[in-house]
């Protein structure tokens, strides 16, 4: 009886173990790339070709974040795509809730027809070629406005995927917070910007990372519709240019000092590589956290008993 009152007692202590184990070793695997990458990053170009760097440079320098920066197209792109991420990510959500909210309402008798035409855009697109004649007739090339409206060159404002996620969301809020509403006087606007929009805090914190993400990360619809024009230049674009120009010459082109010369000279298309990943994937990082909070939040804010 003992023995097997002492095997009860231990078989949560070694689930437990095991499971903590498995964890950490899934913390390790997922975290070692990003950590090897910033490792690269900060070690000397010449010295990184010679392999063996995993956690921590052996010879410390900020030579590939110099040649990053050392023009001053990157600081000047890198609030381009701010602007945009911000703006982008905000008009993005409030029409596709907007729009998820007007389809997701049973009384409203062209729901059916709307959401079906938003769908067909999942699966039908006129292509590259129309897109970008579209884009001309209306007088957006080489303007900020491109990268709201056609952000990556293809989607639209609208995703159809996310509102589909909202109105599926909107669908699982109780009917009766929306009666209430009307029962006090509240038109369809202020229901949504006072009811819905409140209770969605979850969906919207996830929709907005999904399109913040998309925005930050493009730079496609940069070489199609922006790319004579300097001062669009995204921050993603100008990456990509410098990490061309330094993987056909190992050197920056657009190094003419001879302190820009020297750093030129000491890194390698693996070296600016690294640092432009880290540069491209901070900013995101540091955004992320503040969203993740929402995602099981704000589910029952103002909700009633039925």
């Amino acid at each position: 009886m003992n023995a097997r009152i002492n095997k009860y007692r231990a078989e949560p202590v070694i689930f437990h173990t095991l499971n903590g184990l498995l964890m950490l070793a899934i913390v390790v695997v997922t975290l070692y790339p990003f950590l090897n990458t910033l490792a690269v990053s900060f070690n000397a170009g010449v010295d990184t070709t010679r392999g063996g760097i995993y956690l921590w440079p052996r010879e410390w320098t900020m030579k590939n974040y110099e040649a990053v920066f050392i023009t001053g197209k990157v600081l000047h792109a890198f609030w381009i795509s701010v602007a945009r991420t911000v703006v982008g990510t905000l008009l993005g959500v409030l029409l596709t809730a907007m729009l998820a909210y007007a389809v997701s309402r049973k009384d409203y008798m062209f729901r059916k027809i709307i959401t079906i035409l938003v769908v067909m855009t999942m699966y039908f697109h006129a292509g590259l070629i129309p897109s970008y004649f579209l884009v001309k007739d209306l007088d957006l090339l080489n303007t900020f406005l491109v990268y709201i409206l056609f952000p990556g060159g293809a989607a639209g404002l609208i995703s159809a995927f996310n509102m589909l996620v909202i109105r599926t969301y909107i669908g699982t809020l109780p009917e009766s917070l929306v009666e209430s509403a009307k029962m006090d006087g509240a038109g369809d606007f202020r229901v949504f910007a006072s009811v819905i929009l409140p209770l969605c805090a979850p969906v919207l914190a996830t929709i907005s990372l999904f399109i913040a993400v998309g925005q930050w990360n493009t730079w496609f619809d940069t070489f199609l519709y922006a790319s004579s024009k300097q001062d669009l230049s995204t921050l993603q674009y100008e990456l990509i240019k410098l990490m061309s120009s330094t993987t056909q010459s190992n050197a920056n082109p657009n190094l003419t000092s001879t302190a820009a010369k020297d750093t030129a000279s000491m890194i390698t298309p693996v070296s600016i590589r690294a640092a432009i990943t880290i540069v491209a994937s901070v900013p995101i990082l540091v955004v992320y956290p503040f969203l993740q909070r929402h995602f099981v939040a704000g589910l029952h804010l103002g909700s009633v008993k039925e």
